[in-house]
């Protein structure tokens, strides 16, 4: 039996959080140079999702890193000059371009795929890349409609052909046009010396996972597996060759990992104040969420009104390096309303109004109204902390 690898290093619970933070971008100053496309790359994905609030959670994920960056520049820096794809990673993501090749493990392993909750019609696959060659890019409906007339599920056939197109790798998404997919041909979309299947499972598992523990600066094997939903045993398969270190962590209880250039100096500088995005990759997994900040949270838009406890959108608020509240946001006009606020005690205040004031000014609203605190007694002071 193989005696288990020695500790690089032994952190302690603080150490590990500071180095989380500045690996996911919210500890030190922040790259404005790279810009959107810089966090898109260091982070190795941004999750999608439909649900939009202040905004959608992909603009949201830049913001808290950079600060009041234009909307339209973060779709711009996803979506031109052919710097970006989505696919599917931790969820449906869009992903740096140059991690095309990282994926052909999971093109292979769809195209393999005996089973799927649609039935494939081959001519309607071969019409399907007939017209994206002839027409260029289409959304789902310009290539023959999404749906049927049945449930929202209920796909029409080039519905079914596009999206097996892209998990196969034939066809990939470039943009998201009203919200809409839309499809070319990979052939087109993703440059030459970057469209191939030329890495096998193992080296783009290994590459994977050095990616995620280099976004998380620390993690347990679930946290590094669930980055890009690797299976836990592709993970320890390839985890002693990834370059990642073995750590303990203060307190976790499991063996840790981490990226060796987060160990070698310390982590420090300013800490962001922000409205994080429940799609944040900084908070996404709700156990090591638990384990670095000691903060339990749940995205309840799924969950029926009458149970919520914290609202349908609530966003954690960082500040300091803690996370010391929640906020339910919407806008009425131009007016920010903040449903419901969770306040971390008297201290967590000013943050909160900092954090409501700043994403207030940039999603375009002029004031902020407060519905609830649940402190009751804490409303006033954070009325007038808003101003």
């Amino acid at each position: 039996m193989t005696a288990a690898p020695r500790p690089a290093a032994e952190l302690s619970a603080d150490d590990a959080r500071r180095i989380a933070l500045r690996a996911q971008g919210f500890l030190g100053a922040p790259d404005r140079r790279a810009g959107v496309r810089g966090v898109l790359r260091h982070l190795g994905q941004v999750q999608l999702d439909t649900i939009s609030v202040l905004a959608r959670s992909h603009e949201l994920i830049p913001y808290a890193r950079l600060g009041a960056v234009g909307r339209r520049t973060v779709e711009d820096a996803y979506w031109t000059d052919g710097h970006a794809f989505e696919y599917w990673s931790h969820a449906a993501c869009i992903l740096p371009v140059e991690e095309w090749p990282l994926f052909a493990f999971r093109r292979r392993a769809y195209r393999d795929r005996p089973h799927w909750g649609h039935k494939l019609s081959p001519a309607a696959y071969d019409a399907v890349i007939a017209q994206l060659r002839a027409e260029g890019p289409q959304t789902a409906t310009e290539l023959g409609g999404a749906k049927n007339k049945g449930e929202w599920w209920d796909w029409s056939d080039s519905k079914i052909a596009v999206e097996r197109a892209l998990m196969y790798g034939e066809v990939v998404v470039t943009e998201r046009r009203g919200w809409k997919r839309v499809y070319d041909l990979a052939e087109r979309a993703i440059p030459d010396g970057l469209l191939h299947d030329d890495l096998d499972d193992t080296e783009c598992l290994r590459r994977l996972v050095r990616q995620a523990g280099e976004a998380l600066g620390v993690g347990t094997r679930a946290d590094i597996a669930d980055y890009h939903r690797i299976k836990a045993e592709a993970f320890d398969a390839v985890v002693a060759d990834s370059g990642l270190v073995p750590v303990t962590v203060a307190g976790w209880g499991k063996p840790a990992w981490a990226d060796p250039a987060a160990l070698a100096t310390e982590p420090r500088g300013r800490h962001r104040t922000t409205l994080l995005s429940p799609f944040d990759s900084l908070i996404w997994e709700r156990p090591r969420t638990e384990r670095i900040f000691g903060f339990t949270h749940r995205l309840e838009a799924y969950v029926p009104k009458p149970k919520r406890v914290y609202g349908y959108f609530a966003m954690p608020v960082l500040s300091g390096g803690r996370l010391v509240g929640r906020v339910d946001p919407a806008r009425d006009g131009r007016t920010l309303v903040a449903r419901q606020v969770t306040l971390d005690g008297a201290k967590a205040v000013p943050a909160v109004a900092q954090a409501l004031r700043e994403a207030a000014e940039w999603v375009g609203c002029d004031a902020v109204a407060v519905e609830r605190v649940d402190t009751p007694e804490l409303a006033p002071e954070l009325i007038k902390a808003l101003g």
